[in-house]
């Protein structure tokens, strides 16, 4: 009788020993997934911290160069590295993608400044895309056309004219081989439409819900894209679609 205790109560001590070998395990497994977690998200915040203080840098160049720009420019420089020309008088004319001399001549002075910067700085490494961007506003110009798409394809055509001159000033004829090819690698012509136009604050009317101020939408701006939008947009994709502590 006592041997048969002994041997129940042996039993429940193997029982008990092995879940907590289950337990001591699944523990280990929960610290690393933990662990990983925050490496994980250690990583984030360096990349996230990166992203923001390369940003605020350049941002901080581009302020610096133009802050005194003349007013006749209306250049308005967003903490998303866009440099917008706001003037539509001086930038075409009427549903025409010809730059006009005014315009020419506001080019001729801040493009060489504007590239300088990127060129000669080490925060050139971190940029992707130069956009240059066509926007207008909402009017139709064609009869029985799509407006948006008209207007595309004129917003399309000024931003490529912006660029051949770009291409055809002294100052980019001067810089090296090298530097011609990095700035064919960042330049982009791109056509908005009216998808961007801006209300009289200066915000998106998609976001803002207000209506389009016609002048300050017919614009052209240089946007900077810089390699940390990438990081930033996977981060955000990976944190939609991981769960590291499950």
């Amino acid at each position: 009788m006592a041997m048969g205790k002994h041997n129940i109560w042996m039993s429940v001590s193997d029982l008990m020993t092995g879940l907590m070998v289950i337990f001591l395990f699944i523990a280990i497994a929960y610290m690393k997934q933990v662990n990983e977690y925050l490496e994980k998200l250690k990583e984030n915040q360096t990349v996230l911290t990166e992203y923001v203080e390369n940003r605020n840098k350049l941002h901080d160049k581009l302020n610096s160069e133009f802050k005194n720009a003349p007013r006749e420019w209306q250049l308005v420089i967003g903490k998303d590295l866009s440099m917008k020309f706001e003037n539509p008088e001086v930038l075409f004319a009427s549903s025409s993608s010809n730059l006009t001399p005014q315009f020419k001549s506001i080019l001729d002075e801040f493009i060489p400044r504007y590239i300088d910067i990127l060129v000669n700085d080490t925060l050139r490494y971190s940029i992707k895309e130069i956009r240059i961007e066509g926007h207008t506003d909402d009017d139709p110009f064609a009869n029985g056309g799509d407006p948006f798409l008209d207007n595309a394809k004129l917003s399309q055509a000024r931003a490529l004219e912006v660029l051949k001159y770009i291409r055809k000033m002294p100052t980019y004829q001067n810089y090296s081989d090298e530097q011609k090819k990095q700035l064919e690698y960042w330049f982009t012509a791109n056509g908005v439409s009216y998808g961007k136009a801006l209300d009289k604050e200066g915000n998106y009317t998609f976001v803002s819900g207000q209506q389009i101020d016609k002048d300050r939408s017919r614009r052209v701006e240089f946007r900077i894209i810089t390699i940390g939008d990438d990081l930033l947009e996977n981060f955000v994709e990976q944190n939609k679609t991981t769960d590291y502590v499950q």
